[in-house]
């Protein structure tokens, strides 16, 4: 199963240092059953954009906790075996709980098939909304509008062997 994992720079040079990714047991997004309900769509390559798009929010709230990194949204595309991604069927109705599995124990970043990051152009946009981030989680229209206009940039695609290219941004 190919889960996306949400990061920040800081967190992927972490990763890439500790050469896994998580702790047990750590949340990703996947093409889930509720995700493919929500999405009605039985294009894999689809639902597979719509769950990493749903990493990069999580990333997003990632960097809203966390004021120091740089603002750019991390997902790791990684594939672990199926028994070992699981989403809680207790939040599968929740919509801030679409696409979101737990993974057991740690993944070895060496597993991973790529990595996505958005580009330097998008970094004004990414800080306006992980600030506005709140305030959108509250019912603010205003606020959710510049939440949707990060995701109006697409991440760049990159492969693993980038990587410390990639985390020599986040120093």
């Amino acid at each position: 199963m190919r889960v996306y994992v949400p990061l920040t720079l800081p967190g992927l040079a972490e990763a890439y240092k500790a050469g896994e990714l998580g702790r047990e047991p750590f949340v990703a997004y996947a093409v889930t059953p509720a995700l493919r309900e929500w999405y009605l769509s039985d294009d894999i390559e689809e639902l597979e954009y719509a769950a990493l798009n749903r990493a990069a929010l999580a990333s997003l709230r990632l960097l809203a906790a966390d004021p120091a990194a740089v603002r750019r949204r991390v997902v790791v595309a990684v594939d672990v075996p199926d028994g070992a991604a699981t989403a809680d069927p207790d939040r599968a109705l929740d919509p801030a709980a679409l696409g979101e599995v737990r993974v057991a124990g740690s993944v070895a970043l060496a597993k991973a098939a790529s990595v996505h990051v958005d580009s330097g152009d998008a970094e004004a946009d990414v800080a306006a909304a992980a600030e506005a981030l709140a305030a959108a989680d509250g019912g603010d229209d205003d606020a959710q509008f510049v939440v949707d206009g990060a995701e109006d940039h697409e991440l760049l695609w990159f492969a693993t062997q980038e990587i410390p290219n990639l985390v020599g941004l986040g120093d």
